[in-house]
């Protein structure tokens, strides 16, 4: 039995009374575990959001205050062409330091060994903003300086002297051009956490870059003009510049300049972001099923109050208090937990921050103080307001009182409010539509069927009339009908959240690295000039390389379609801006490529001035058969028409094209040729030969590339597994308030009929059926919730394609079962071992 308050003072109470009945009500509840899930619920929620939200705060701060640092100056014009006079002349006016860098990558050498290298030159007075760190040795302490390279050296990566044998002192080759390793490279400020180190980095002065060589028609050069100075004088440069811009020009910013520092973090935090979201969308359910019994327990004690005095406004206030107070208790243990996990988290991802991150702020832990009061509130109260309108006349009359419509929208706010939580914390609209939308239509999709499912096993339980431990499952599961649909539902939304999270590990964060035929292409061979073409193919199938095609390569530029000039401004689609505002690898051709397919149209007419765009790209720009479109290649324009649309396969890694041309329109342009091939590891040598022998030639090794880019998605992927384990535990409280929540009514009847003869062994039978057949259930619409949202998640917001597969069904179907049984029995038990003359007295 409950104890109660004195009422009979507190008719018109003040509101320290009211504090101190409501903290001794939390107190009462505590000790009697009457809050346990709730609590737990709570800290779990806030717990992931805050060691998400902590440790996106930590790592935005720094790349805030690192801003200048990582791009090497207070501004940063990029650019495909060399930049202007006129851009550096308006700088210098404007009292602005200015420098310029060359980046490219590019084979460099020692002896018999070759290495793709990232080349970068840069002037005197480079960095404007932070400073290098060299030392003279690998290893060894290390200094800043303000001077770049001496003429006739470069500054290497450690990383570059370990994989030439070569030491500080040795020559290296670069192109035609043979330069002293003078430095160690320990720190470049503007090169920022690379995401993807393609290539160790080579340093030299601007003045050195000529005797390389290495600068020819076709080359891929970035230009760079840094600017540093007053932030008037920058902020006026700025404004100068996006009114000047030339197609190729754009001004860097953290996004532009430095994107895989931003591409990686916020992929990652996207990720980790749809892990805590799902713990939080469990622990909804489980806050919302503990408030539930809560108010079931507790409608006989607030009877009893209000039948010793206690007015309607008083309930609500000391229940308001109770639960803010529980509320701000949970929140902050959920706060305090979340920040020692964000340090774990910190630890896992060390290598994609690779900076000092800075104190945290107290933002995260006042949105974690936040989504507890609010989960609280939109989940707990509408249940606990109705203990308000409870009747002094239910202490007579059990059906004194019912369920207002009040309550109904108690809920319905509830669920607005959650919504915007999970809006306001994922930062995406769209992947808090995803998640949120395909969560609250899950439930209510599942609480149809398992209805239907109900009517259903109504009319077909008569069958089991010689089996009475089936007749009595199914005689539960249809008396029980408001609390099965409410097991199956909370069931089915835990574990489909768990089978969306191994999706998502699987599918979403791998499907990208599809296994590929054993002799895909690993090499890609760039900057083949026009006069090397038969040599380096003969230099590659005298290696036993068979099958090597060069194809041709153009850069032009999109500048019309059908006689009308076209830029970013004229489209919304982020993809068709950086499409139109970037130049095109073109091609031309009289085949089409074998790993291609024609969609709509038809191939190039031989002769003809005609173009065969990819599917996607003509899709993106909005471009039709017939259309003609207008291409600046070096200066001259080319006018060709659309023949035809192609699907390519990207996956077969071999050399493909947006647009090929006819060889009519482009054959005497400037141009470059480009190949892939499989490279065995035996035959590893034959590429320093090769670039020895054509030091223009730049080699990628794709599968290193992939290799490092797996390396770095393993530490996401560890990651997620931590967050894993707040999913698991909210979908364990879950399970344990949906049979929590039925467990005095299951007392009440297997008491009733151990007194009408029923044995312990059949009532146990029974229950077991019947947890089986909820959970098997609650699996099989778990199993088809995750696959659906997996499916919208791939394609509406992370861009991956999924691969279907009859796993997460069986998986859902015997964990569902699996976990209903076994949760059954741990919050169940004692239920069948009460005497039943003790649990009908108690009734």
């Amino acid at each position: 039995m409950m104890d109660f308050p004195d009422m009979s003072q507190a008719k018109r109470p003040g509101f320290w009374s009211t504090l101190r009945l409501g903290a001794r009500m939390m107190m009462r509840d505590a000790r009697a575990g009457e809050l346990r899930l709730l609590v737990l619920a709570l800290v779990v929620a806030v717990a992931a959001v805050t060691s998400v939200g902590f440790l996106a705060d930590r790592v935005g701060r720094a790349l805030e205050r690192d801003a200048g640092q990582m791009l090497g100056a207070d501004l940063v014009l990029d650019a495909d062409e060399p930049v202007p006079a006129a851009f550096l002349a308006q700088a210098r006016e404007r009292g602005l330091a200015v420098s310029s860098t060359w980046q490219f990558p590019s084979m460099v050498g020692a002896g018999d060994g070759a290495q793709l290298a990232a080349l970068k030159a840069v002037e005197p007075g480079y960095p404007l903003r932070g400073a290098l760190r060299v030392t003279e040795a690998p290893f060894a302490p290390d200094s800043p300086t303000r001077d770049v390279p001496p003429e006739g050296a470069v500054w290497v990566d450690a990383q570059l002297l370990s994989l030439l044998s070569l030491k500080v002192g040795d020559t290296l080759n670069v192109g035609d051009a043979h330069l002293r390793v003078d430095r160690v490279i320990t720190y470049e400020p503007d090169r920022g956490m690379q995401f993807v180190n393609v290539a160790p980095r080579v340093l030299l002065r601007a003045s050195d870059l000529p005797a390389t060589g290495l600068i020819a028609p076709g080359s891929r050069i970035g230009y760079a003009l840094l600017a540093a100075g007053e932030p008037d004088a920058v902020a006026g440069y700025s404004a100068w510049l996006s009114q000047n811009l030339k197609r190729g020009q754009k001004v860097a910013t953290l996004e532009s300049g430095r994107p895989e520092v931003r591409r990686t973090l916020d992929r990652a935090q996207r990720f980790l972001s749809l892990v805590a979201l799902l713990a939080v969308l469990i622990s909804a359910v489980a806050v919302a099923l503990a408030a539930g019994r809560y108010m079931t327990r507790h409608r006989d004690g607030i009877a009893v109050m209000r039948c010793l005095g206690a007015v309607q406004s008083q309930v609500s206030r000391m229940l308001t208090l109770e639960f803010t107070l529980v509320g701000l208790f949970s929140s902050a243990a959920g706060c305090l937990l979340g920040y020692a996990v964000h340090q774990v988290l910190v630890m896992l991802l060390g290598s994609v921050i690779d900076t000092t991150l800075p104190a945290p702020s107290a933002i995260p832990a006042l949105q974690g103080l936040l989504t507890g009061l609010l989960l609280l509130l939109g989940f707990a109260l509408p249940a606990l307001a109705q203990l308000r309108h409870v009747p002094p006349a239910r202490v007579l009359r059990r059906d004194a009182d019912t369920l207002s419509a009040r309550s109904a929208f108690g809920y319905a706010l509830g669920a607005t409010g959650f919504a915007l939580l999970i809006w306001w914390f994922a930062g995406d609209a769209k992947l808090g539509a995803v998640v949120a939308g395909g969560f609250l239509g899950a439930f209510a999709l599942f609480a149809l069927v398992a209805w239907l499912c109900i009517l259903g096993l109504a009319r077909v339980r008569g069958l089991a009339a010689g089996l009475p431990a089936l007749r009595f499952a199914l005689a539960g599961v249809v008396r029980r009908r408001a609390a099965t649909i409410t097991q199956v539902c909370a069931l089915a939304v835990g574990l489909m959240a768990l089978l969306l999270l191994t999706i998502t590990r699987t599918d979403l964060i791998q499907g990208w690295q599809r296994t590929l035929p054993p002799d895909a292409p690993n090499r890609f061979l760039i900057n083949v000039q026009p006069d090397q073409r038969q040599a380096v193919t003969d230099a590659l199938t005298r290696e036993g390389l068979g099958g090597i095609t060069l194809s041709p390569m153009v850069r032009g530029r999109l500048i019309a379609v059908n006689g009308k000039p076209v830029g970013p401004d004229d489209y919304e689609e982020p993809r068709a801006k950086r499409l139109v505002d970037r130049e095109f690898n073109l091609s031309y051709g009289d085949e089409m490529p074998s790993s291609n397919r024609i969609e709509q149209g038809r191939w190039l007419a031989p002769g003809s001035a005609e173009v065969s765009l990819e599917s996607g790209l003509a899709k993106t720009l909005g471009i039709a058969l017939g259309d003609k479109m207008t291409f600046d290649v070096a200066g001259q324009q080319v006018e060709v028409a659309v023949s035809g649309t192609r699907r390519v396969d990207w996956d077969t890694m071999r050399v493909n094209f947006f647009a090929i041309l006819t060889p009519a329109s482009l054959a005497d342009m400037p141009q470059s040729w480009i190949t892939s091939f499989y490279l065995p590891p035996e035959k590893a040598p034959v590429l320093p030969a090769l670039v020895r022998e054509f030091p223009n030639l730049t080699v990628f090794d794709v599968g290193a590339i992939l290799q490092q880019l797996q390396s770095v998605l393993g530490e996401v992927g560890r990651a997620v597994q931590l967050l894993f384990l707040f999913t698991l535990a909210a979908g364990v409280l879950v399970l344990s308030a949906a049979l929590t929540a039925t467990r005095d009514e299951r007392m009440r009847e297997a008491a009733v009929l151990r007194a009408l003869g029923a044995t312990r062994r059949q009532l146990a039978r029974s229950q077991r059926i019947e947890l089986w057949a909820v959970g098997g259930l609650a699996g099989l619409l778990a199993a088809a919730g995750a696959t659906a949202i997996a499916w919208a998640l791939s394609t509406l917001v992370f861009d991956f394609t999924i691969t279907f597969s009859p796993w997460p069904w069986l998986a859902g179907i015997g964990a569902g079962m699996l976990g209903a049984w076994a949760g059954g029995a741990l919050a169940l038990r004692g239920v069948l071992r009460t005497p039943p003359l003790v649990t009908l007295r108690e009734t």
